[in-house]
């Protein structure tokens, strides 16, 4: 994903545009030095996005309910390969 570069001044003056709408990250500049960056934490979903999002969780619940395992014991058996 290309990072955008954006100024300081330009990035605070259009701070509310940039959190609600921005969907890649940014660099911010200050007399051409790069001084941060700025990385979306979420974006509107589409409905089509939301429905899809859905049925693979209903998908997910099956395949859990089908081998007779909890949430819980997903996580648990995973919690030694985050490490």
């Amino acid at each position: 994903m290309e990072t955008q570069k954006v100024g300081m001044r330009e990035f605070r003056d259009n701070l509310a545009t940039y959190l609600l709408e921005s969907d890649k990250p940014l660099a911010i500049t200050r007399h051409g030095d790069t001084i941060g960056f700025f990385l979306p934490g979420r974006r509107k979903r589409t409905e089509a996005e939301k429905a899809a999002f859905r049925e693979a969780a209903d998908r997910w619940q099956k395949v859990l309910d089908d081998a007779g395992i909890n949430e819980e014991e997903v996580m648990e058996e995973f919690k030694p390969w985050r490490a």
